[in-house]
């Protein structure tokens, strides 16, 4: 029963992946920097081709981010608001601040114009 629900879960990632570029207005470059994978795999799994479990929960955590970015931005304008160079993270894009490793950044943002609450 694990399988098939692991099976199911990979099918929804691989639309997920279509999706959030055609709900987010991105670029496959954009998809490939935020989930630190190879243009070639973001390709693969956008064609049908199923992630790996690890891989398939990088993605999620993906979703989940993109997700609450669209609480505070614009779905459409999320592409660009990630390429843009931001005060609030020193002149780096959001996207740069991602691929350091900082994604907590991001977070912390996103709830504080949520809550209204700066830190």
């Amino acid at each position: 029963m694990g399988t098939v629900r692991r099976a199911n879960e990979s099918t929804h990632l691989v639309a997920d992946v279509k999706k959030l570029r055609e709900t987010y207005g991105l670029k496959q470059e954009t998809v490939t920097r935020l989930s630190g994978f190879s243009p070639r795999a973001v390709a693969n799994w956008a064609s049908g081709k199923q992630p790996s479990e690890a891989t398939a929960k990088r993605l999620r955590e993906m979703e989940r981010l993109l997700d609450a970015l669209a609480g505070v931005v614009e779905s459409k304008a999320i592409d660009p608001w990630l390429k843009r160079p931001n005060e609030v993270f020193e002149g780096s894009t959001p996207l740069q601040v991602i691929e350091r490793g900082e994604g907590d950044r991001i977070w912390r943002m996103i709830y504080e114009l949520a809550s209204g609450e700066p830190s």
